[in-house]
């Protein structure tokens, strides 16, 4: 297969704007949502009952959004389509006494969230953002997207051995950020701080999910501009491909024999075992509940789940110049080379030979070259929600993604043409 031609990338600087606009998972899903009602989808209740109408809905739970399609004519039986991705990444998150200090310092005291690569956060300008509740149990968005925070590393004069044995940070001790000065710490002046910054009434906020996030913007990088560097392409830029690909599908007037969904947890990067997590139930619910909404039985149910194909699109790795030697020396994903198809025996990633078929007629179809991905026998493989799809729902599960360097970074590197490839063999996927 041919690579397509060179194209406009305004995909990708359109996944750049997603990326800044979602500090936070809660964020991610506004936004994820806010596309979607541009495509005519729109929001459903679970605690609601639904009707078997065709046309795209979503569910909104915490920082994880399910949506679906039901084209017109769509058996009870009709199989789904699905694309699966996360929306939270590696970070620094607020603990629930958060006013801390020292020696005149006022500090944050945050818990270390996921599998960060710790050192990336020293010396960033971070701001603060995610979802405050309220006393009546409603929620309000927060993000202070400006230089708030910082944690400082120490000089290379009062640690010598840096240079030769290399940083060694304490979680508990080293990673807690600055955010200004003050002898006297009382409890309350972050939330208080936030509260104002949301133009909300003092003392309404009864608590929160907050996390820090670095405030420079992402950027095209290198001589010429074929690369993007940003935050939280981990996994945003599998949830920003898959609603653009949601929305052509619902949007192209193609025939489509799938019902087409996106779901996009949170919680992948601790383990998923949480109710907006893919370890959650909420998935299959909203997929049993559009089968038997449209009169469906058992029976129909069993029909559908046994025609379905997920997709669980992840970030993975590129073949680092620096350390070739840490990757298989048969498989070297490279960036801008299109998305890559996860493999391993060990069932790390869901792939098998016949979902490797599936995938390579969607980038067959949207004229994608891919690539494969394999770790090292000597390395362990990280996994995905591909597994955990597969086994929870008995589901036929690919695991692919795009290919990046400096994952769990707090700024991360990608191809800029590979979101847009992505996009599209997305696309092709859920058209069927």
């Amino acid at each position: 297969m041919s690579a397509p031609a060179r194209f406009d990338r305004g995909h990708t600087d359109d996944l750049m704007s997603f990326l800044a606009a979602s500090p936070s998972p809660y964020h991610a899903v506004a936004n994820t949502a806010e596309r979607l009602e541009k495509a005519g989808f729109r929001q459903v209740a679970e605690t609601d009952a639904w009707d078997g109408t065709s046309g795209g809905k979503y569910v909104l739970r915490g920082g994880a959004i399910v949506a679906w399609y039901v084209p017109d004519g769509a058996e009870p039986h009709t199989p789904f389509h699905i694309i699966g991705a996360h929306t939270d990444s590696p970070n620094l998150r607020v603990k629930p006494r958060p006013d801390t200090g020292a020696h005149g310092w006022r500090q944050v005291a945050v818990e270390i969230y996921g599998g960060p690569l710790l050192n990336s956060w020293l010396d960033r300008d971070l701001g603060l953002a995610g979802r405050l509740t309220l006393r009546d149990g409603s929620s309000v968005l927060v993000n202070v997207d400006r230089p708030l925070l910082r944690v400082p590393q120490l000089a290379i004069h009062l640690d010598r051995s840096v240079s030769a044995e290399g940083l060694k940070l304490d979680k508990q001790r080293h990673l807690q950020p600055v955010w200004g000065l003050g002898g006297d710490v009382q409890d309350g002046d972050l939330i208080a701080y936030l509260e104002q910054e949301a133009g909300l009434a003092a003392g309404s906020v009864a608590g929160w999910d907050l996390m820090t996030h670095p405030v420079e913007a992402p950027a095209h990088l290198g001589r010429d501009r074929e690369l993007v560097a940003g935050p939280r392409m981990d996994n945003l830029l599998s949830v920003h491909a898959g609603v653009a690909a949601l929305a052509a599908a619902a949007t192209s007037g193609a025939a489509l024999t799938r019902i087409p969904v996106l779901a996009a947890f949170d919680h992948e990067e601790n383990g998923s075992q949480s109710d907006t997590g893919a370890d959650g139930p909420l998935l299959g619910s909203v997929l049993e509940r559009s089968v038997f909404a449209r009169g469906g039985s058992f029976e129909d149910r069993a029909r559908a789940f046994a025609g379905t194909v997920c997709l669980s699109s992840d970030t993975g790795h590129a073949v680092h110049p620096n350390y070739a030697e840490r990757h298989d020396p048969t498989h070297h994903p490279r960036v801008n080379g299109g998305p890559i198809l996860k493999v391993n025996v060990n069932n790390r990633y869901a792939t098998d030979g016949s979902g490797r078929a599936v995938f390579a007629a969607a980038c067959e179809k949207a004229n994608v070259p891919f690539q494969t991905f394999v770790s090292n026998n000597s390395m362990p493989c990280g996994t995905t929600i591909g597994p955990i799809t597969a086994a929870r729902h008995g589901i036929r599960t690919v695991d692919i993604g795009v290919a990046i360097l400096s994952m769990h970074s707090v700024r991360e590197l990608c191809g800029a043409d590979d979101p847009f490839l992505l996009a599209n063999a997305l696309t092709a996927f859920l058209e069927g």
